[in-house]
């Protein structure tokens, strides 16, 4: 929310912006597409939790938890891809092929909010990563166990 606010934000201002590629040299542009090929897979890197989730489901035949997860999996995706889309449209509405791969540096100021949405972000990735090394070893020690 931030990196989209303050894009649109800075987007209105007066300033010279270029839209087209950034790179212009054939290694330069293999290299942006290969690093937006990472990025978009970074995004959906969730897909080893769900199996996890699927399997604390209760499962039938006549209610397979097949389709609750299926569901929940498309509404994440969806969500995934608004969040994604709207920081990508808006840093390169409001700078251009100038962007840079976080558009947080790209902003510059005011540092003060810069600092507070990667704290966010710290958080974030903090917070997830306990949550999968958590489930990781409840399916281990139910192996274990069993």
């Amino acid at each position: 929310m931030v990196a989209f606010v303050a894009s649109t934000i800075r987007g209105t201002e007066n300033h010279p912006t270029r839209y087209g590629v950034r790179s212009h040299t054939t290694p330069g542009i293999v290299f942006d597409v290969l690093n937006g090929i990472g990025t978009i897979a970074f995004a959906y890197a969730g897909h080893s939790v769900v199996l996890e989730i699927q399997a604390t489901i209760p499962s039938t035949p006549e209610n397979p938890s097949k389709k609750p997860m299926w569901k929940g999996v498309v509404l994440a995706y969806i969500i995934v891809i608004i969040c994604y889309l709207s920081v990508a449209v808006s840093g390169f509405w409001a700078f251009g092929d100038l962007v840079e791969d976080d558009v947080l540096i790209s902003l510059e100021k005011p540092p003060w909010l810069i600092a507070v949405a990667n704290v966010m972000v710290f958080f974030h990735v903090l917070g997830s990563y306990q949550v999968l090394l958590l489930l990781i070893f409840i399916h281990l020690s139910g192996v274990i166990i069993a």
